[in-house]
């Protein structure tokens, strides 16, 4: 496996273990500055990375004084509310030191499922992490039912890693990587150093999604797994109790890796190239060589709109001569489309009446 540094965008789960003391529900501040120096290193190399942690509802019982047993919904999203400004601040204390801005992130699994809202996630995502930001990312438990929630962060940090287009994901745990048996029962118990494809074979040494802490919840990074590498991403299950975890498992601590499916950008365009479009926008020529170029389609070079598609519909991509070039994901509606086309991206806001983006489709969401 390519190391740590080689990574153009990391994402780092944290599961709440490793940021809470079981024991007295305190924050392990002490790892978690370890973990901010492995952030620094990282970014120093030229990795942008991207935080998923757990740790809110841990950190808001303890200031709420709730017991330590399974909390009915109102109470784990009280606990949220509490935990959440507690969770902020804690990562904001351990990297400012070192010169690094953060930032919240709160999703639920309605914001991956619906297509407009998963490209605002990803749109904000992109704005931070361009402007060297590190997101903190945590599902939005204050509001989150059964019905819009992810349940865990293992499948969490997997979507956020397919949203921003990462290429490597790290698992941060309480087990060294993914074994044949259960280690804590079996002294047999094998641990794998990469795994390249899953298998129903590897599917079944994972165990039943209740399992719990028996192996380590490792049903959900399973699926985690599967996840991120159908999208490109290379995924790491490793012990995060470890000093600096990140700069271990970069200098080979034990650990499993899974290998990714090609890359996140072909990937990407793969997944985009199999939708059905829900409409059409005529190109002029100057807009066709831009695209052959490698850029985004704006405003101005929008010749004509057909159908009635809405913000995150994909629509198909057309030529002067009008042949299909394409299929790309459009950023506004086809009724926006109508008043804007043919105009700078800087009339935007004159035209609709609203701020807009100035790109219709980008060119990460286009497949050619």
């Amino acid at each position: 496996m390519a190391p740590l540094t080689a990574s153009q965008r990391l994402v780092v789960k944290i599961g709440s273990a490793l940021l809470v003391d079981r024991a007295s529900g305190e924050l392990r501040a002490d790892w978690l500055r370890q973990l901010a120096q492995d952030v620094a290193w990282l970014m120093g190399q030229g990795t942008e990375v991207v935080l998923v942690s757990s740790g809110s509802i841990a950190l808001g019982r303890r200031v709420l004084a709730l017991p330590d047993i399974d909390l009915a919904l109102d109470q784990s999203q009280a606990a949220a509310a509490v935990g959440q400004i507690q969770l902020a601040r804690a990562y904001e204390e351990a990297l400012s030191p070192l010169g690094i801005v953060t930032a919240q992130v709160l999703v639920t699994l309605e914001d991956s499922q619906d297509r407009r809202r998963y490209l605002n996630s990803r749109a904000t995502l992109e704005q931070l992490i361009s402007l060297g930001v590190v997101p903190i990312v945590n599902e939005n438990d204050t509001v989150a039912t059964d019905e819009i929630r992810y349940g865990d962060n293992d499948r969490l940090a997997a979507q956020i890693a397919v949203t921003i287009g990462a290429d490597q994901l790290v698992l941060l745990s309480d087990v060294d990587g993914f074994y044949n048996a259960n280690p804590q029962e079996d002294d047999n118990a094998r641990r794998f150093d990469v795994i390249d494809v899953i298998t129903p074979e590897i599917e079944a040494m994972a165990g039943d999604a209740g399992s719990g802490l028996s192996k380590g919840g490792m049903k959900t990074k399973l699926i985690a797994a599967k996840t991120a590498t159908a999208a490109g991403c290379a995924m790491a299950i490793s012990n995060g109790f470890s000093a600096r975890p990140l700069f271990a498992l970069n200098e080979g601590v034990n650990s499993t890796w899974f290998l990714a499916n090609g890359d996140p950008k072909s990937a990407r365009k793969r997944w985009i190239a199999a939708m059905k479009p829900m409409g059409s926008i005529a190109l002029d020529q100057g807009a066709v060589a831009a695209l052959g170029r490698g850029k985004s389609l704006l405003p101005a070079g929008v010749s004509g709109v057909n159908g009635d598609f809405l913000r995150g519909d994909p629509v198909e991509i057309i030529a002067p001569n009008g042949q299909s070039i394409g299929l790309g994901l459009s950023r506004y509606t086809a009724g926006e489309v109508a008043l804007i086309r043919g105009h700078k991206s800087t009339e935007i806001e004159d035209l609709l009446g609203y701020p807009g983006r100035s790109v219709l489709i980008h060119r990460d969401d286009m497949s050619l």
